[in-house]
């Protein structure tokens, strides 16, 4: 498994792993900001962007794929960003590999299971006939039927790219992503007995349910330094809402 990926900067080395649907564009304002001071890679993970297609999608095969990406770049250790999807691979590695890792940053994703928000938009995604399509125009107008935020749109229509017929496609690998959703969905499964003992942040938007309070005890069971950060007006996609806010939060952990 050979992931692409984006790098920059120089120095200690911070892997960012993007979420659900995305890839390693995402992320890319706050890898150029966090490169001031560090080497940062964006991989795309397995069945997203430019990374390989495979036919199963899991969070153990996810974290061994940053293994196996970090030996291949002679990493022996580094520094963990993972935000929804990403988080959880990068919580899956950390308990799995601690010694590879030197701290871990969890952004609006918990170790247990996640409730469905994405039903509707893979629904939406699949119904789509590119060959009917004209342009992206045409396609959000699409989607918009079945998805009214724009926000959201605007990311899935970054995911769309074109073949070498000129015809429209998905970056994803959309069926098996959808084949495996509910494994998408499920908690993380930690080694018995074993925990992540160094420094650990959360970070949460105010506006996300995706890590809630009743989570923190086995967050903390899991991840005994665990800090947790809420930024206010935030959703989900905490890196899209509210970057600055962000980056001083992670500056400060990282360079402590």
């Amino acid at each position: 498994m050979e992931l692409y990926y984006r790098e920059f900067g120089q120095g200690n080395p911070v892997l960012i792993l993007h979420g659900l649907f995305g890839f390693s564009d995402n992320w890319q304002t706050v890898a150029k900001a966090l490169a001031d001071h560090h080497l940062v890679l964006t991989p795309d993970l397995r069945n997203h962007g430019k990374s390989p297609h495979t036919d199963s999608h899991s969070y153990p095969e996810m974290a061994e794929d940053i293994k196996e990406f970090m030996e291949q770049h002679w990493m022996f250790s580094g520094q963990l960003i993972g935000h929804s999807m990403g988080g959880k691979t990068a919580m899956q590695f950390a308990l799995h590999h601690p010694d590879m890792v030197d701290r871990l940053v969890v952004v609006d994703i918990a170790p247990q299971a996640a409730e469905d928000k994405h039903s509707h938009i893979y629904k939406a995604m699949l119904s789509l006939d590119f060959d009917a399509l004209a342009d992206r125009k045409e396609i959000d107008a699409q989607l918009a039927q079945h998805i009214p935020e724009l926000g959201i749109r605007q990311f899935l229509l970054k995911n769309i790219t074109r073949d070498k017929e000129g015809r429209f496609q998905w970056k994803m690998n959309l069926p098996v992503l959808w084949e495996n959703y509910d494994r998408i969905l499920e908690g993380i499964q930690p080694p018995a007995g074993t925990v992540f003992d160094k420094p650990t942040l959360f970070v949460r938007g105010s506006l996300s349910s995706y890590v809630k309070d009743e989570d923190i005890p086995y967050i903390q069971s899991l991840f005994p330094q665990a800090e947790l950060k809420t930024i206010q007006g935030a959703s989900h996609w905490v890196h899209a809402d509210k970057p600055n806010e962000l980056l001083d939060i992670l500056n400060e952990f990282l360079e402590r």
